[in-house]
């Protein structure tokens, strides 16, 4: 099944431009990505204060730092990334923010600014790797950041892609995140890793204060986080999303796409919040083919 709903995707991907609706050219099926240089290393370094776990693989001379999403880390949301994106043409950095995953301590928390903290660590975490210039690639709340990294360090970022990202948080998104506030109730196969990651106490309550965190922004104007920097940013942007994504509204994707000049949407129709694992092959490739 998961193969005919693969093919069924790839062949009904579907670029938007700013110009009128158009479908994809067709896609040339090929093999994977070739690997070179396959070993995934593991370390940390002290940015800001914190030090920060990071798994880096491949040797390409394009840096791509890989950012995941709530209560996510490098290990839990990129696997086929890491192993399968082309090491000769890139190198990969896939980060774990302040308080998620292996950068433990501090515990994670969520003042106003926590979106904005986390894109200083990410960029400064590139730099203290010695990368002068990357591109981001941003997973549901890492896509927010990097968003906001990209727009506030235009000069270090390559090129953008983010998916199941949103710019502002509406009364139906905090309706959302409520339901998924309980992890008790999440299903076994998406809870299970992160209980192991974190223990089921700190998962739980870093789940409640995530949803906290992120609904407060609902209260500004707009229900802003990072609307008004949208403009800012200047690098070749791919935004994806899953047309039967639970979680963020394909309204979310086609805001960032309106205000981001010259940006590509591309819509998965099977695609769901965790469509770069689900199809991670249809995935990987889209996205080597933008960044190379």
């Amino acid at each position: 099944m998961f193969c005919r709903s693969a093919g069924r995707a790839l062949r009904a991907l579907v670029l938007l431009q700013l110009q009128p609706l158009a479908r994809a050219a067709p896609l040339t099926p090929r093999g994977p990505a070739a690997c070179y240089g396959t070993s995934i290393t593991s370390a940390k370094i002290q940015v800001n204060g914190v030090h920060l776990h990071y798994q880096q693989t491949g040797e390409g001379s394009h840096a791509v730092l890989l950012l995941p999403g709530m209560l996510g880390s490098g290990q839990t949301d990129f696997g086929p990334q890491l192993k399968s994106m082309n090491k000769q043409l890139f190198t990969v950095v896939a980060w774990d923010p302040r308080g998620y995953g292996k950068s433990i301590p501090p515990s994670r928390d969520f003042p106003p600014d926590f979106f904005e903290r986390d894109a200083k660590d990410a960029v400064d975490l590139m730099q203290a790797l010695k990368f002068k210039k990357f591109s981001l690639l941003g997973w549901s709340d890492g896509g927010i950041t990097a968003l906001i990294a990209a727009a506030r360090y235009p000069n270090l970022i390559h090129k953008l892609v983010v998916w199941g990202a949103n710019a502002s948080v509406t009364q139906e998104d905090v309706r959302i995140y409520n339901g998924i506030r309980d992890v008790s109730k999440w299903s076994e196969k998406v809870r299970k890793p992160l209980e192991e990651l974190y223990g089921q106490k700190y998962f739980a309550e870093t789940c409640e204060a995530w949803v906290d965190g992120i609904s407060h922004f609902a209260e500004n104007s707009d229900g802003n986080i990072c609307q008004q920097l949208l403009p800012d940013i200047k690098c070749p942007t791919l935004i994806i999303h899953g047309e039967k994504d639970p979680l963020v509204p394909q309204a979310h994707a086609e805001y960032i796409h309106k205000h981001i000049k010259d940006s590509r949407l591309l819509l998965m129709p099977e695609g769901k919040h965790n469509l770069h694992l689900r199809f991670a092959k249809d995935f990987n490739r889209e996205v080597e083919n933008f960044l190379h």
